[in-house]
């Protein structure tokens, strides 16, 4: 199993939503007003007057074989409006109860 972290900008929290319903993946954890910077172009986003935009980040657990799907939809999301930005990040998962 795999965790997949993906952190966007709030504009896009129904987009995301939406696509973790389409690809049949049930369970997530929302994290909401999440505060950073991307590492390459992206700007801060800090909820303050400088800096007005918020994340928000979504982890799931996923099976092996769904990973690449996810993948290749956050990548599509993405390209919808680069300046608007979302990353996904996977990690391997140990065990779980």
């Amino acid at each position: 199993m795999k965790s997949v972290m993906i952190v966007f900008n709030q504009a896009n929290t129904e987009r995301v939503e939406y696509m973790l319903d389409k690809l049949g993946i049930r369970g997530f954890t929302f994290f909401e007003q999440v505060q950073g910077r991307g590492s390459k172009t992206g700007n801060p986003r800090r909820g303050t007057h400088t800096w007005p935009e918020m994340n928000s980040a979504v982890i799931t657990v996923v099976e092996d074989e769904q990973v690449n799907t996810l993948l290749e939809t956050v990548h599509k999301l993405d390209l919808r409006n680069e300046d608007v930005g979302v990353r996904a990040f996977v990690w391997n998962i140990e065990q779980t109860i």
